[in-house]
């Protein structure tokens, strides 16, 4: 009797533990490019020139214009690549975007200032933020969010070197 509630035990574990992770498997056609609309907080994945998914995103806090500097609120616009990703993110999940690049270095030095860097795309906060901070949209420092879920499936469907651009 005991080894039976073992097994059943064991394999109630596997399905909890399956049922819990935020690491999905995607086996469908390679998300070949990224494109992110801010004025209309939408992103695709693409394939080809395919949309294969759609999602709606929150951008950093000032959300109008290229970000420009370090501390700006604003959220890239441009061509970039997906150039790292972060399982253990603060926010959920995260890929990286390669801001800045030689043309934003050079903007933000011709002002005097530092361009940032850290951009990603993410989830939510894995900690809890203080009530009404994530109540409206754009609230991050730069950075693309999205519900958890969603950037589980973009985590799994999108590789690194994948390119996006980021329009006004």
């Amino acid at each position: 009797m005991q080894r039976r509630i073992f097994i059943l035990g064991a394999a109630a574990m596997t399905v909890l533990s399956g049922c819990a992770s935020k690491f999905r498997r995607y086996s469908g056609p390679e998300v070949t490019g990224i494109v992110i609309n801010k004025g209309a907080r939408e992103m695709f994945l693409l394939h080809e020139g395919k949309v294969l998914e759609q999602y709606e995103i929150d951008l950093g806090r000032a959300p109008a214009g290229p970000k420009e500097f370090e501390g700006d609120g604003k959220t890239p616009e441009g061509v970039y690549l997906i150039d790292r990703r972060n399982p253990n993110s603060s926010f959920h999940l995260s890929l990286g975007i390669s801001y800045p690049n030689a043309t934003d270095r050079a903007h933000a030095a011709s002002m005097g200032k530092r361009p940032g860097g850290d951009i990603f795309i993410h989830g939510q906060p894995n900690r809890l933020r203080r009530r009404g901070q994530m109540d409206d949209a754009d609230w991050t420092e730069g950075c693309i969010a999205v519900p958890n879920r969603a950037m589980e499936q973009i985590y799994a469907m999108v590789k690194n070197g994948t390119p996006i651009v980021i329009n006004p």
